[in-house]
This record gives C-alpha cells, sequence and structure tokens, in this order.
C-alpha cells in the first residue's frame, strides 16, 4: 500500500507531479498501535505455551529422568523412536488411533453440511432456532458431563438396555465389550459436534447470491439441482477449509473422553496414542519415549495437512494458504 504526497503548485506555476512514498511498517504500527496493541496478549500465549513446549522435544532423543536436567542427561539418537517402532502396543494403539479417527471424519464432517442444508430450507422462523438450540446444546457441555451421560445411557441398566429388554433382547454390557466401543464414541462425538459444526456453513449459506438460484430456476432446476449446483460450491471453499483442519486433528482423537469412557477390557479397540501415552510417559514416568511417539505424530500429521492443502488447491483451487 502507498500514500501519495502532494504539495499545492505556487500561482503561475506549472503542477507538480505526485510523489509517491511507500509506508514502512513502522509507519503501519505508528497510525494502528490501537489494533496491533490487540495482537500481544494472543502472541504471547502462543509463545509461551505453544512455541516455547517444543523446545522440550529434544528428550526424545535424550535421556531423560524426572528431576535431572532439563533437557535430559545424555544423548541417544534415535533410540526411543526403535523402540516404539518395535513395540506390538503401540502398533495396535497407532491402527486403533486411524480407525477412531477415520470413523470421526466420516460422519462429524458431512453431518454438519447436511443439517446446515435441512436448516437452510426451513422457513419457519421459531423452527429452525428451536432445531438450531437443541443442537448446538451438547456442544456447551463438559466433557466429564457428556462422558457421563454416555455411561449411564448404556450402562446394564440404562435407557439403551431397557429399551431393548422391552422388546425381548438380552441386557449387553456396552461398556465392558471391545466391539461396542468405537459405536459408543462416534456416536456421542456426533451428537456433541454436528450442531456446533453447522454455525459456518450456515454462514457461509448466507453469501450465495440469490440471483444464482433465479437463474437455476429459470433453467429449470429443480430444489435438488439448486443444491448440487448451486448450494454446494458456493459453500466449498469453506468445507475444504474445514476438511484440512480436520484431517489436521486426525490423529489427535479426543483424549479426555477416551479416557473418561474407556476401560482394561476395551483397550483392544479404545486405546489409542493420546491414552497410550499418558499412560507411558505421565503415569509410568517415561518422558523420553512418550516425546518420541508424540514427535512422530505430530510430523504425521503435518504431512497428512500440507498433502490435504495441497490436493485440495489442486483440486478445487481452495486452501488455507
Amino acid at each position: 500500500m502507498t500514500l501519495l504526497r502532494t504539495t499545492r503548485p505556487e500561482a503561475g506555476a506549472p503542477a507538480a507531479p505526485l510523489v509517491a512514498r511507500r509506508r514502512t511498517w513502522r509507519d503501519a504500527a505508528r497510525r494502528d498501535w490501537q489494533l496491533y496493541s490487540l495482537a500481544v496478549l494472543p502472541l504471547l500465549f502462543f509463545v509461551v505455551f505453544r512455541y516455547l513446549p517444543m523446545l522440550g522435544n529434544v528428550i526424545a532423543f535424550r535421556r531423560y529422568s524426572p528431576g535431572g536436567q532439563l533437557f535430559g542427561e545424555y544423548w541417544v539418537g534415535l533410540r526411543y523412536f526403535k523402540m516404539f517402532l518395535e513395540d506390538p502396543s503401540f502398533w495396535q494403539v497407532f491402527t486403533n488411533t486411524l480407525i477412531i479417527g477415520g470413523l470421526t471424519l466420516l460422519f462429524c464432517f458431512p453431518l454438519p453440511i447436511v443439517l446446515a442444508l435441512l436448516l437452510n430450507e426451513v422457513r419457519t422462523r421459531w423452527l429452525k432456532g428451536f432445531v438450531q438450540t437443541i443442537s448446538y446444546l451438547p456442544h456447551f457441555l463438559s466433557i466429564v458431563v457428556v462422558a457421563g451421560v454416555v455411561l449411564q445411557t448404556v450402562s446394564v441398566d440404562g435407557v439403551v438396555n431397557q429399551g431393548l429388554h422391552a422388546v425381548g433382547h438380552d441386557t449387553i454390557a456396552f461398556i465392558q465389550e471391545p466391539g461396542w466401543f468405537r459405536t459408543i464414541y462416534v456416536s456421542s462425538e456426533v451428537w456433541q459436534t454436528v450442531g456446533w459444526g453447522t454455525i459456518l456453513y450456515l454462514a457461509a449459506l448466507t453469501t450465495i447470491d440469490d440471483d444464482l438460484y433465479l437463474a437455476a430456476r429459470v433453467d429449470g432446476a429443480n430444489r435438488w439441482r439448486q443444491t448440487w449446483h448451486v448450494t454446494l460450491p458456493g459453500i466449498r471453499p469453506t468445507m475444504m477449509t474445514l476438511l484440512v483442519l480436520n484431517i489436521g486433528t486426525f490423529l489427535a482423537v479426543g483424549f479426555e473422553k477416551i479416557l473418561l469412557l474407556a476401560n482394561p477390557l476395551t483397550y483392544p479397540t479404545a486405546d489409542v496414542i493420546s491414552t497410550y501415552l499418558y499412560r507411558v510417559g505421565i503415569v509410568s514416568g517415561s518422558f523420553s519415549y512418550a516425546a518420541a511417539i508424540g514427535l512422530f505424530e505430530s510430523v504425521i500429521g503435518l504431512a497428512m495437512v500440507l498433502g490435504a492443502n495441497r490436493l485440495s488447491r489442486r483440486l478445487v483451487g481452495a486452501s488455507l494458504w
């Protein structure tokens, strides 16, 4: 951005040419310092709680003992990486993480889009507001409350088993059976997040030009054709941005909820990287081993984000950067 400085010519003198002067960052900071000051606290937060802790990743390559030196006692190289690559239990939790993350992405990403499209077709204002309020409420509940509700619902004497007993079915111990854990977790995640996820899509729907719908109706398009050829392309940049962000958290499935819902009986299908790190890193005190696994997970997550962003830019022309 450039600023134009002009001088008033003297009477009878020819008009002086416009002289352009490039604005420097000092000029911008001096002029809009109030706005820049608002970014100080967020920047400090990210520096203190996001970037400085990255220095601790060095203990993934060093032998660290609690109470010893801050960055480890001595250098061990890739020893801890070899340990978890050769550990069968790690690959079990890695597989569980991929499956649970994939199921969560499969259901929790498209369902907010479907719900937003359905709400966009509702013309009764009070009904639309009622459905939105009901779908938003679970997002504001604590993870502990959500886990408690889920455990009470699927317990032996819970609502689900009472319904099964009413139709003559035997009681199922959902909490103790590994085969049911993924269904319980993904269902609770859908219930808690789908309503809140519609907010961005509803906002994106308001930016679509009504003339496009009018032109589609003139061409004979029904409601389904209008949705497919006008609505979905209109919210496609928002969809791809959220998809890339969801892929970035693909491996970081909900630690708190899984820790609260799982038990040793369901570990074969419930144990994920985050809960495994909690046991071997915090409970067992193997901080260097846990740091190596966490660094490995972060590198994979970064590669997935970069790949998804590049693929999105090539396919639909929308990306995060």
